[in-house]
């Protein structure tokens, strides 16, 4: 029986092109990350869900995801930029929320390109002591977001997206969820962890993106079996167990009603184990 190991997550770039052209179950399922994302997008646009909040994006956005922030894309034309994922192993004094920071001036954009660029330099350029000037970029980064996100609170408009009590339990579960999707836990057991009901727990999940408790739940798990079954050699079986599904039938039958082909057959279509940067 093989255990999938859990990735240890490192600081890296990628061009948002690249990001984008993922595939669309990729994109739009609404899910959690371990690790804190910036997004500083130059041409195109979208819509994100951001926390249970839809906003549209457009060049010379900044967008600040931290871990554990529910969130999923849609309607992305032509988007040009680029994605940091800062990793698991930082200590740095991030915003606590989502920011969704508008730029107007060309001096603001020149400002956060520069930062970029320099965390660019440090982890392409394979220099002594680079990952550490890297994480000194990125303090910077952090910097330059709550300096505008004081700015814009002090002309008494708001960065960060406005949670109503539905969102900001959907958002707990999300957190948990991205923790303990691998467990066989239910809906029940995570409502009971957060203090509420199921049915409570569901209605607030469907009043703020749209889809109910277990629906986030299943789509976390496919996600992740989506990926397995793309990028590794893990067997069916071990890839069910892992993902807290009781039985290999259980789960293929879960897959294939959702993506309409079977997990083996989603495998050998794609190729079976191959190398390639996850969402």
């Amino acid at each position: 029986m093989q255990n999938i190991p859990d990735p240890v997550l490192r600081l890296r770039l990628m061009p948002i092109s690249k990001f984008a052209s993922a595939p669309k179950w990729q994109l739009e399922t609404m899910r959690a990350l371990r690790e804190p994302l910036f997004l500083w997008f130059t041409h195109g646009q979208g819509r994100i869900n951001l926390g249970g909040s839809i906003r549209g994006f457009h060049p010379h956005n900044a967008i600040f995801i931290p871990a554990g922030t529910l969130h999923g894309f849609q309607a992305m034309t032509r988007v040009q930029g680029t994605a940091i994922y800062f990793g698991q192993a930082q200590t740095l004094d991030l915003p606590d929320g989502p920011l969704h920071l508008r730029l107007r001036e060309a001096n603001q954009h020149a400002e956060v390109a520069h930062i970029i660029d320099a965390i660019q330099r440090e982890v392409e350029g394979q220099r002594p002591m680079a990952e550490r000037a890297a994480r000194h970029q990125l303090g910077l980064l952090a910097i330059w977001m709550q300096r505008h996100q004081r700015e814009i609170a002090a002309n008494g408009q708001k960065a960060s997206p406005e949670l109503n009590a539905n969102e900001k339990l959907t958002a707990r579960f999300a957190m948990l969820l991205e923790r303990e999707f691998g467990s066989a836990l239910n809906v029940t057991d995570y409502a009971t962890a957060l203090g509420v009901t199921p049915t409570h727990l569901t209605r607030a999940c469907r009043a703020s993106c749209g889809r109910t408790a277990l629906a986030l739940l299943q789509d976390r798990r496919l996600f992740e079996a989506r990926k397995l079954l793309s990028d590794t050699d893990v067997p069916v079986q071990d890839i069910a167990r892992n993902l807290g599904f009781s039985t290999a039938g259980y789960f293929s039958r879960a897959f294939s009603q959702a993506v309409g082909q079977s997990p083996s057959a989603y495998r050998k279509q794609r190729g079976g184990a191959r190398s390639g940067a996850a969402l």
